[in-house]
């Protein structure tokens, strides 16, 4: 763990998210993305690599595979518990690097200038989520995951 690590410390516990923990194993974990009171949409979830490291390309075979294996599975949850229409994925590590996946859903309806990993979020109409709707998706996405794998 690196002390100074946003993500190192939210798997140590030291972060709690909206929605807690959606999945977690000994390689990785899942949770909605809690973005300082700004406006979060639903089902915006990140996949941390558990082990501290920087890029996709530090990633052992059996992380790489667990990281894909969740990946999927949680982009096909979003999509059939929220209904998500589009499930965006995206790694920059630009401003933490500590290897972590954005998944982002674009809902039915949001209009095609506004499709793209961020461009969801600057939907006039987009549907921003309070914590209490957050818990309740991740909650959904859980219970989606049960079945999936």
């Amino acid at each position: 763990m690196e002390k100074d690590c946003f993500i190192c410390k939210k798997h140590a516990g030291e972060v709690q998210l909206p929605g807690g923990t959606i999945y977690e194993d000994d390689r990785v974990y899942v949770g909605h993305i809690y973005r300082g009171g700004k406006p979060t949409l639903p089902g915006h979830v990140m996949i941390d690599l558990k082990r501290h490291v920087p890029t996709l390309a530090d990633m052992t075979e059996e992380e790489a595979s667990a990281f894909g294996i969740i990946t999927a599975r949680v982009s096909k949850a979003l999509r059939e518990s929220e209904h998500a229409e589009h499930i965006y994925a995206q790694v920059s590590g630009d401003s933490v690097p500590h290897l972590h996946m954005h998944l982002i859903p674009r809902y039915p309806g949001t209009p095609e200038e506004y499709w793209g990993p961020m461009g969801v979020y600057d939907w006039p109409e987009a549907p921003f989520a309070t914590e209490e709707a957050i818990a309740l998706l991740c909650e959904r996405v859980r219970d989606q995951l049960k079945g999936i794998g």
